[in-house]
């Protein structure tokens, strides 16, 4: 089996699980969490959508990252074998972030939520210049964070954000005229949510360290494969003629 079956195979599992229906487990947990949204006020949800955006703007769109240039002339093998690496650093690197603030109790643990926030978004960055994107593309960045939406949204959300990535270089036309126009609220919402169930824990005293580090840890982790896969089934349909592949470098 070639390298190119081995991750097509993989690939095809990942869809069919993003895919697949809802388990009651995430009915369930999707209904008490709208259900504790509601009682939320506006003013509030405002509030931390305003907070969410405007971070991740800063990390996209303004001058928190060095830009790295697209890696050229390297076999779609060897960018992966690039991109296991960087994963594995961040996911070090997030779990020490997670261990300190962790054991620093409730306030420290406020700290960690922008600090994982600029990890996870700097290890996008590095995952789109070695799969030889170009991401001062306004488009590419855009990308990036609909990989971050599908990584860390409930089940209907994920999916919204899977098609879209599905069909990212033939729709590329219909994106917003600027970042404005991206849903900021379900983007906060579901992104928070999915949070708040991984790092409680991390909040609380003599295990906050541990959680934090364990959670941190497996949010990098699902991260990173999240984007690998999507950038495995951009690969895959350009190889197929979809698109022509104009402004990627080197995906041999």
């Amino acid at each position: 089996m070639t390298y190119e079956e081995k991750i097509a195979s993989e690939l095809e599992f990942w869809k069919y699980k993003i895919l697949e229906k809802p388990s009651l487990l995430n009915k369930v947990t999707d209904g008490v969490q709208k259900k504790i949204n509601s009682y939320i006020p506006d003013k509030v949800h405002d509030g931390i959508t305003v907070a969410i955006k405007q971070m991740v703007k800063a990390v996209l769109f303004g001058s928190t990252f060095t830009t790295s240039n697209p890696v050229a002339d390297l076999t779609f093998m060897h960018r992966e074998a690039l991109i296991k690496q960087k994963i594995n650093s961040y996911k070090k690197t997030g779990a020490a972030e997670g261990g300190i603030t962790g054991a620093g109790g409730f306030l420290m643990s406020l700290a960690d939520f922008p600090l994982l926030l600029t990890i996870k978004m700097k290890m996008l960055f590095d995952i789109a210049a070695i799969y030889g994107y170009n991401v001062k593309d306004y488009r590419e960045r855009l990308y990036l964070l609909h990989i971050f939406q599908l990584a860390f949204s409930g089940k209907q959300e994920s999916k919204n954000a899977f098609m879209k990535l599905k069909e990212w270089d033939e729709q590329a036309h219909k994106l917003p005229a600027n970042i404005d126009g991206f849903d900021w609220l379900t983007f906060q919402q579901q992104y928070r949510d999915y949070i708040d169930l991984a790092k409680l824990a991390q909040m609380l005293p003599f295990v906050g360290a541990a959680v934090g580090a364990v959670a941190n840890y497996k949010l990098i982790e699902r991260l990173g494969k999240t984007a690998m896969m999507s950038y495995r089934m951009r690969h895959f349909s350009i190889q197929k003629g979809v698109v022509g592949g104009e402004g990627i470098i080197g995906l041999t």
